[in-house]
């Protein structure tokens, strides 16, 4: 293990942290009503009253997408590497009870239905969690950070068991494995190239495992998004060609390859990917944590504006070294097991 592994893990969380507080205030609005409102979002801004999804929030705060990834990220190292469904259930638990989620516009349906179910005593594998909503996927780039792609099937299974509190659904392991895949390529150095080449059958083989949907498939959605992002057709025309044609809705099949067409639009920039994504309409801080978190593993923590970091450090008061060094050695780990 070196610097660069933590450097690159350290970009991931706050990539997360900037792509989902700079897409907050726009979140769930369609494309004309944020453009109305906003013109173009390029910097962090407070969640308008009007919007009944971003009003809780204040410029620079993450929402659900991120809080959740840090209740995945420390039951993660309370663990010691394993993933165990109940210790996360119970930290979201935690994060939901004390920011009253479930009385807020802020939690999904299916992670609102699981998490119900689960406070009133059914145990996780006992719940279906068929929901197909991206839960899983905005909150999975902990578990990318932390598990090594030596082998598909064990990535798959470590990923449905992150998931499984709040979703088990064929198309939604798809999409957190494809998001949880990139990160983790882009953690051990690989070019966005080498990564966006693989998604469409690594998504393909984990929502063939275990079919539970009629979904579309989510390797040919990130083949279709990456075409449109690639068409050269000017930023605009291309954002609103994604929103119209993949979709950017709280659907994983929607906002999975947006988010994975915005990674490649914004040329893996983090900072530019955060603010395209704001702009972009529709689920707007889910499609901006995932696409940045990307961003951020693949180019560093040094690739992040440090005005923008500044901002979000004040905000929210988190010391997000403490889960860069921790994730760095239980990675290490994994791959001397793998290795053995």
């Amino acid at each position: 293990m070196n610097n660069n592994t933590e450097n690159r893990i350290l970009g991931a969380f706050y990539g997360q942290a900037l792509g989902d507080s700079m897409g907050m205030p726009s979140e769930l609005w369609p494309r004309t009503r944020v453009k109305a409102h906003f013109g173009w979002i390029d910097r962090f801004l407070p969640g308008p009253a009007e919007n009944n999804a971003a009003c809780y929030f204040e410029a620079c705060h993450f929402t659900d997408d991120t809080s959740m990834a840090l209740a995945l990220a420390d039951a993660i190292i309370e663990c010691e590497g394993k993933i165990v469904p109940e210790v996360i259930a119970r930290n979201v638990m935690t994060w939901a009870d004390g920011f009253d989620a479930f009385n807020k516009n802020v939690f999904g349906p299916s992670s609102k239905a699981a998490m119900r179910a689960i406070k009133e005593g059914t145990p996780i594998d006992e719940l279906e969690n068929n929901g197909v909503t991206n839960g899983a996927a905005m909150r999975v780039s902990p578990l990318g950070c932390l598990v090594p792609t030596c082998s598909l099937d064990d990535f798959i299974e470590q990923v449905w068991l992150a998931s499984s509190p709040t979703h088990k659904s064929d198309v939604a392991i798809a999409g957190a494995t494809a998001i949880a895949w990139a990160v983790s390529k882009a953690v051990d150095g690989e070019s966005w190239q080498n990564i966006s080449d693989q998604l469409p059958a690594i998504a393909n083989a984990a929502q063939n495992k275990n079919i539970t949907t009629f979904s579309a498939s989510m390797g040919s959605r990130i083949e279709l998004a990456l075409a449109v992002a690639r068409e050269n057709n000017g930023v605009e025309t291309t954002m609103q060609k994604i929103y119209d044609l993949v979709g950017t809705g709280t659907s994983t099949i929607e906002s999975v390859p947006a988010a994975i067409a915005m990674v490649e639009l914004a040329k893996t920039d983090p900072n530019r990917c955060a603010i395209l994504c704001a702009n972009l309409g529709g689920d707007t801080d889910t499609i901006g944590a995932m696409a940045t978190a990307i961003c951020g593993a693949i180019n560093g923590i040094d690739s992040i504006d440090k005005d923008l970091k500044a901002q979000l450090d004040a905000a929210n008061q988190l010391d997000f070294t403490k889960y860069s060094k921790a994730f760095t050695e239980l990675r290490a780990a994994k791959e001397s097991e793998y290795a053995s």
